[in-house]
């Protein structure tokens, strides 16, 4: 028999857990198609894909209904050590055979901002006074601070605070952190900031020549992020859930 080495009774807890997942949202299905253009969106930034949890979003699905199978749609993911945890959104019968393929089912986003609305308004009611709620890159936190540049095939991570890099971040490094990411020199490499959800962080670099730059899950590719801003000092940040690089001097 195991000897318990703690006072708790039980041998498990559930907790809440604020986790950054990827959607793909998909059109139709046609496993061909899916595959090329995973392998096409994997080999465009290889490293931000490996392993990550994704959620299937089925709100603005057009296909067949037969057509869909999750079965080939996992296996192609897998196959690629990428993880289909669930369903978003879709038909009762989407969802009838996401259940069968063993995929946790998750409401529409039209059904969560509708229910956040509805807690705000609650919220309203049960108080005399109310101040206004901003998105914020995580706080209190002390920021992690490296001084040498980050070469090819490394890997800088700060899990709580802030990244701050006095020095480049070349081609082929990764640079994440649970808030913002500062770059005092030019970003070259791949930069993930807010990677537990804080949509309020922010990346800022003296020269954005990134190959990735990715918010809480939210991305855009080297030739996305030529469009603008493009070798110049620039912050990226999200707006209504879509990435934009503004100049340093501009909020």
């Amino acid at each position: 028999m195991t000897q318990m080495t703690t006072d708790a009774s039980q041998c498990f807890q559930l907790k809440s857990a604020s986790v950054s997942l990827t959607a793909l949202e998909l059109y139709f299905f046609d496993e061909q198609a899916f595959e090329a253009t995973l392998r096409d969106k994997i080999s465009q930034a290889p490293g931000f894909f490996k392993d990550i949890p994704l959620v299937v979003s089925l709100e603005k699905y057009e296909g067949v209904s037969s057509e869909l199978d999750f079965f080939k749609l996992i296996g192609s993911c897998r196959r690629h050590n990428i993880h289909v945890i669930g369903v978003r959104g879709g038909t009762d019968d989407h969802r009838r055979m996401a259940r069968n393929a063993a995929l946790a089912l998750l409401p529409a986003a039209a059904s969560r901002d509708a229910a956040r609305s509805q807690e705000e308004t609650t919220a309203s009611d049960s108080t005399e006074a109310t101040t206004p709620v901003t998105e914020k890159a995580p706080e209190g936190k002390p920021a992690k601070i490296v001084t040498q540049p980050v070469r090819s095939g490394q890997q800088v991570y700060a899990p709580e605070g802030d990244l701050i890099i006095l020095a480049p971040v070349q081609a082929g490094a990764e640079v994440l952190a649970a808030g913002n990411i500062h770059v005092y020199g030019p970003l070259r490499g791949r930069a993930l900031a807010g990677i537990h959800g804080a949509t309020g962080a922010r990346v800022f670099c003296q020269s954005l020549e990134a190959e990735l730059v990715s918010i809480a899950g939210h991305y855009k590719i080297s030739e996305d992020l030529q469009e603008s801003g493009w070798k110049t000092a620039a912050q990226i940040l999200l707006k209504d859930d879509v990435l934009v690089a503004l100049p340093l001097d501009k909020a």
